[in-house]
């Protein structure tokens, strides 16, 4: 069964209908069973390395063997986009299965017509929560998934080469990383390392560019595309001025073909060690810090630089829904609530690095010890984030961030120039949404930039050398 679900998923991609031969295959396997069977519910989902599908494993038999019900994990496509399209029309047909699905924190607007209303069900739960995380799996009043697993952009940084150049701290603002990533590109290059890179990031024509340049623009006052009140606020001088800038990195301090990276190409040139920052998700720590990394031992993480507006990193993650046409209601309500689990998200926390989703466990000793960053991450995901506007324009926002991605796109590659990109693309927001125009806004209710006294833009010590302060360790923490 396992290998046909693998053999399916390949030649779907390929252009066959994929649902189809995948709900027969569900429909074999998700039959009544007898009376002295053990129900089994079916989990979709997004697949990642070897590492944490292992994990993962490891954790639903566990489930099994604490209730005696079983769960078959299904395949999916490796691209955001060909999951989308396969999870819509899977819950398309009505079908009993899958059960549970894993949803990206940018479907609940799309697809919560599909799913039960979790609210009823996890009272307890969701006070333990992130509020901006709960609310961004919020439609209306209706809890669309549960948190599962929660991601924000960060800057990962080479402890040993600050250190070699002076500099005491990771940037505090994007001038800052400028300056930093060119000077230690030049000495690195003079070196004899050509294909040394100040910074890499994620620059291609997808879903992931959309993160990086709201990061971009929103810690500089540019506003989150589209406000929580529908107001289209994208075509203004600070979000302008924010993709003139990364138009700028392009060649000088990241290689000419960011455009077109994806988180996996910038981590292989990351990990390979040919870069001096980088931008990328949480989850990059266990590839970076892996025993063939060129860099074990030699990189740290930080927030994201920060402008006028303060830092901001984009909120990403995966929540955990349960269909309406679900067979197995109850069994699969217990899955959900099996995997969020405390005790269940301190394993996982420990063994693979992953964030928690809930705030309290980030002051455990056996969550903290073993993952010194946590701090930093739990900051980032109390005041930090900015989140894409997806559940504002429901199920619009496909075409809402595929018309700001060739926008984007357009300006890193200098098709356009900014100013005329953003024209263009407030034009067809309205066009697409109907709402109407107006200025950014700072910061927002719900998932925002940091609030009070940590909106001002950072101070520059981070770009000061070693030397010039005096009583300063030479020596910054390293990645364990």
């Amino acid at each position: 069964m396992w290998m046909n679900f693998q053999r399916i998923v390949a030649q779907g991609i390929r252009g066959r209908p994929l649902w189809v031969v995948l709900l027969a295959l569900l429909l074999e396997s998700c039959t009544s069973p007898s009376v002295h069977e053990p129900v089994t519910v079916t989990l979709l989902e997004e697949w990642s390395s070897k590492t944490f599908g292992d994990a993962r494993q490891r954790e639903l038999q566990q489930f099994t063997r604490e209730t005696g019900i079983r769960v078959r994990l299904l395949p999916s496509p490796d691209s955001s986009r060909q999951r989308l399209a396969l999870w819509k029309e899977l819950l398309g047909t009505g079908a009993s299965g899958p059960d549970v699905y894993g949803i990206d924190v940018i479907w609940p607007g799309i697809l919560n017509e599909y799913f039960i209303d979790l609210k009823p069900y996890f009272v307890n739960e969701i006070s333990l929560q992130f509020p901006d995380i709960v609310a961004s799996y919020t439609v209306g009043k209706r809890l669309v998934a549960m948190p599962y697993r929660i991601d924000v952009g960060l800057l990962f940084y080479r402890t040993d080469l600050l250190r070699q150049y002076g500099y005491r701290e990771p940037p505090g603002t994007w001038d800052e990383l400028e300056t930093m990533a060119a000077r230690i590109q030049a000495g690195e290059r003079a070196k004899g390392k050509k294909q040394f890179w100040g910074l890499v990031w994620q620059g291609a024509a997808d879903e992931v560019l959309t993160c990086d340049a709201l990061e971009w623009q929103a810690s500089e006052g540019g506003g989150r595309i589209i406000e929580q009140d529908q107001t289209i606020t994208v075509n203004n001088p600070q979000a302008i001025r924010a993709w003139q800038r990364a138009a700028h990195w392009v060649g000088s301090i990241s290689p000419p073909g960011v455009v077109g990276y994806r988180e996996w190409d910038s981590l292989n040139v990351w990990v390979a060690g040919d870069a001096a920052f980088m931008r990328h998700w949480p989850s990059a720590y266990v590839d970076s810090q892996a025993a063939g990394s060129s860099i074990r031992n030699e990189f740290d993480t930080a927030l994201l630089p920060g402008g006028k507006a303060g830092r901001a990193g984009t909120l990403g993650g995966w929540g955990l829904a349960v269909s309406r046409f679900s067979a197995h209601p109850h069994e699969a309500l217990e899955l959900v609530r099996y995997l969020i689990r405390k005790d269940v998200q301190v394993n996982r926390a420990r063994a693979l690095s992953q964030p928690p989703t809930l705030p309290e466990l980030y002051n455990l000793p056996e969550v903290r010890e073993p993952n010194p960053r946590f701090d930093l991450l739990s900051q980032a995901f109390r005041t930090g984030t900015v989140s894409r506007p997806s559940n504002v324009t429901g199920k619009e926002y496909q075409d809402v961030t595929d018309t700001y991605i060739k926008a984007i796109h357009s300006v890193l590659t200098g098709e356009k120039s900014a100013p005329q990109a953003a024209a263009a693309l407030e034009k067809e927001l309205v066009r697409t949404t109907g709402f109407k125009t107006g200025p950014p806004r700072i910061s927002t209710s719900g998932s925002s930039l940091l609030n009070g006294s940590n909106a001002r833009a950072p101070t520059n010590s981070a770009s000061r050398s070693v030397g010039e302060t005096r009583g300063v360790s030479s020596t910054p923490t390293t990645a364990r």
